[in-house]
Order: structure tokens, then C-alpha cells, then sequence
């Protein structure tokens, strides 16, 4: 089973930057592709980015020039850049891992607990 744990939000303000890390840790098969949902207080999750084992990103249209998503196989993590950050962009932030269990291979997705971003002046 694969835990994932969340870190790195916070406050910011308008234009700023900020980073988000997520590790996955526990037994699997294969850890394969990760990303990061938001959900803000009274709307839906919604996906903000994800990539692929191989490295393969993808991005919602709403962050597409502005943050940029990447992860380290060796170590299980990944890293969420946030840049030019908007108010529209305050949300819990969490991040998930789609994984193969060890035999009998079963896919599963392993979510964190989220972290807040607020953004703010």
C-alpha cells in the first residue's frame, strides 16, 4: 500500500511564488503516473496538473504558462512550482498516485490529505 503526504502550501501574495512536494512512500509494484487537484471552499476538485512515470506532463488550461510539475522516480517524489499565482488560485491542493499493487496487480490511487494555498494580499 502507498502512502502520499503533502507539503510546501501556504499564504502568498498576488504574483508570488510558491512550492508544493509530495512523497509517496510505502510498497508497489509500479508507482506510476502523479498529480495535484484543487478544490476551493464550495466548488468541485479539479485537476491542476499531473505527469506520467516517464515524465510526461500535463496541465489544466488555467495554469498552463505558470506552473510546472516534476517528480524523481529514485526518491518517489514530486514537486508542484507555482508561479505568478492568482487569488482564483486559493485552494486545498492535493496531491495523488496512481500505483500497481505487488501481485495481484490491482491499480489503486493513493490521495494525501491536502495542503492550503491561500493566495492574498
Amino acid at each position: 500500500q502507498v502512502q502520499v503526504v503533502e507539503s510546501g502550501g501556504g499564504l502568498v501574495q498576488p504574483g508570488g511564488s510558491l512550492g508544493l512536494s509530495c512523497a509517496a512512500s510505502g510498497s508497489a509494484f509500479s508507482i506510476n503516473t502523479m498529480g495535484w487537484f484543487c478544490q476551493a471552499p464550495g466548488k468541485q476538485r479539479d485537476m491542476v496538473a499531473s505527469i506520467t512515470k516517464d515524465g510526461t506532463p500535463n496541465y489544466a488550461d488555467s495554469v498552463k504558462a505558470r506552473f510546472s510539475i516534476s517528480r524523481d522516480n529514485t526518491k518517489n517524489t514530486m514537486f508542484l512550482q507555482m508561479n505568478g499565482l492568482k487569488p482564483e488560485d486559493t485552494a486545498v491542493y492535493y496531491c495523488y498516485a496512481g500505483y500497481l499493487t505487488n501481485p495481484p496487480l490491482r491499480a489503486v490511487t493513493a490521495w494525501g490529505q491536502g495542503t492550503q494555498v491561500t493566495v492574498s494580499s
